[in-house]
């Protein structure tokens, strides 16, 4: 199979897919530049900050398997590529974890100030006095988009001592008792807000969430909260985070996720003391790229088999058919009869 990885993938998983498929590495490249690479493609492994647009799909007439190596699809063209019936196979589940995990590792730096602990002893200041912080035991985590990922921290966060509330989108009552199980409480969006003295978002990037986190929803939060997303850059207003921050209406916010991402972006949000940033490395773990890495491979070597066995049973069918259409070769006594009459 011609698989093109347009993202950082783990070597082994590289390695193990050369030893039978014609692969292309072009890691972290503009869209513009895949188009020359993508052209006799069957199928494509990618991650987010790499746009698959239509355009793209075009130029690849051979494309038959998508390999979403995360679980977002804001940079995918989804309608297109059911209409032009390429399958799509996301790897999600081994970046939930990852995800989760840092996302309270991130509670506790803005609770403890450790980012500006660091900082300060970096210049020689034994600030011991003045960084007082706060228990994470005792608080209510507010979690806008309790699903997968969400549902992880609010586990997490309850052995912690949290009291985890949290919102979900398609809230069947199946879904509502399994998050109960899990020791979460569901509430509306603005319940989830306004009682939450942490707020984590682990919503999609789609139309319904886009600055879904914006001045009103930002006002609904408690004076002195913290503000956490590890979702997408582009459901947070950052402006007006930016402002809530600089009035000391939020406390604090860290974001692993940015309205603009990329070498060389500085975010506004940099001038502020008390916001962390990183660059999008939520589900960046040695574990997890390992067991991505091992999907990625599963995937796509069930798609082969699979197509092959397709292959196989096509060919079968189109030979009972092509039988079946044959004329009748048998001959009939007397038509036998008849012709040796005429010679």
């Amino acid at each position: 199979m011609k698989i093109l990885v347009a993202s950082r993938l783990e070597q082994l998983a590289i390695r193990q897919l050369q030893r039978s498929h014609d692969v292309i590495c072009t890691f972290d490249q503009p869209t513009r530049d895949l188009s020359s690479l993508i052209h006799d493609r069957e199928a494509l492994v990618f991650r987010s900050g790499v746009e698959i647009t239509r355009a793209l799909i075009d130029c690849a007439p051979d494309l038959r398997l998508l390999v979403r190596a995360g679980c977002g699809l804001d940079n995918l063209d989804c309608e297109y590529v059911l209409k032009r019936g390429i399958v799509l196979r996301r790897i999600s589940e081994p970046a939930a974890q990852a995800v989760a995990e840092m996302a309270l590792a991130l509670m506790f730096a803005l609770a403890r100030n450790i980012r500006q602990a660091d900082a300060m002893l970096r210049h020689g200041k034994w600030a011991k006095d003045t960084l007082e912080g706060h228990l994470l035991a005792g608080k209510v985590l507010g979690i806008v988009g309790a699903g997968n990922i969400g549902s992880r921290l609010g586990v997490l966060a309850s052995t912690m001592g949290m009291e985890p509330i949290g919102c979900i989108a398609d809230s069947t009552p199946a879904v509502v008792q399994t998050l109960r199980d899990k020791g979460i409480t569901v509430a509306d969006f603005c319940t989830v807000l306004s009682a939450a003295d942490f707020v984590s978002v682990h919503v999609p990037l789609n139309d319904s969430t886009r600055n879904l986190i914006n001045r009103r929803a930002l006002s609904w939060m408690k004076k002195g909260s913290y503000l956490i997303n590890l979702a997408r850059g582009g459901v947070v207003d950052e402006t007006a985070l930016y402002a809530a921050l600089a009035t000391g209406r939020l406390c604090g916010a860290a974001l692993d996720v940015h309205e603009h991402e990329g070498q060389g972006q500085i975010s506004p949000l940099a001038q502020l003391s008390n916001v962390i940033l990183t660059p999008h490395i939520g589900a960046s773990t040695v574990e997890t790229q390992q067991q991505i890495g091992v999907r990625v491979v599963e995937i796509i070597e069930a798609f082969v088999q699979q197509s092959v066995q397709q292959a196989e049973q096509q060919s079968v069918q189109q030979s009972i058919t092509a039988a079946r259409r044959e004329p009748d070769t048998g001959v009939t006594a007397g038509a036998l009869s008849n012709e040796m009459v005429r010679i």
